[in-house]
């Protein structure tokens, strides 16, 4: 799935450790997140959207033909 995650965390000027810590996740996670290598749980995508101010779909972009195969 693809995300908006790393875009948004360099606007803010923060490292994907701090980010990590904040969201109480591995930096691993902020990682495979931002590649696109994982996908969020829905508590996960909830904490990134408020700490961002965003909406969820601000933040992840979901691709229907990506899911499928």
């Amino acid at each position: 799935m693809k995300t908006r995650l790393r875009e948004l965390r360099e606007a803010e000027g923060i490292s994907q450790t701090a980010l990590a810590d904040i969201l109480e996740v591995s930096r691993q996670t902020i990682i495979s997140l931002e590649s696109g290598k994982y996908k969020a749980s829905l508590v996960l995508a909830h904490k990134i959207a408020q700490y961002f101010d965003k909406t969820i779909e601000d933040i992840f972009i979901f691709d229907l033909e990506e899911e499928n195969l």
